[in-house]
């Protein structure tokens, strides 16, 4: 467990995974014989060909979490292009999840160290009597 928790730490998992996640879940609702399946804009390929890009995209931020901000530009025009295609994006359920999985993507930091550790280091300093590090100061 400690290995699966030290790979996850390293990329933006709780991003490619909502990702991934979304593009199934619009892929399902695709499939599903729900006699209220929406049949609104082009159901053609670009329906089954936007979620699939999605799981893709979410993959690829898992595993080659250095171009992050790339895949998450492209999961976000993705995610919000199932809107028009693909039953109203999931029924809002897969949009909404794939739009915050790309943000959480985009937004997380890969050298942050753990919060449990900057607090470690403040409380010293702050014991030690030294003000307390800013931002951007060396440790």
């Amino acid at each position: 467990m400690n290995g699966f928790r030290r790979w996850t730490a390293r990329r933006p998992f709780p991003g490619g995974l909502l990702l991934v996640l979304g593009g199934a879940e619009i892929l399902v609702t695709m499939k599903a014989p729900l006699p209220v399946i929406l049949h609104i804009g082009m159901q053609g390929l670009a329906g089954y060909l936007l979620p699939t890009l999605m799981v893709l995209i979410g993959l690829l931020l898992l595993f080659n979490p250095a171009q992050r901000l790339f895949y998450s530009i492209i999961g976000v025009l993705l995610s919000l292009g199932t809107w028009p295609t693909s039953n109203l994006g999931g029924f809002l359920i897969g949009l909404l999840l794939g739009v915050v999985g790309s943000c959480l993507a985009f937004g997380w930091v890969p050298d942050q160290e753990p919060r449990k550790v900057r607090r470690q280091r403040r409380k010293a300093a702050r014991a030690a009597g030294q003000p307390p590090l800013q931002a951007g100061e060396p440790a």
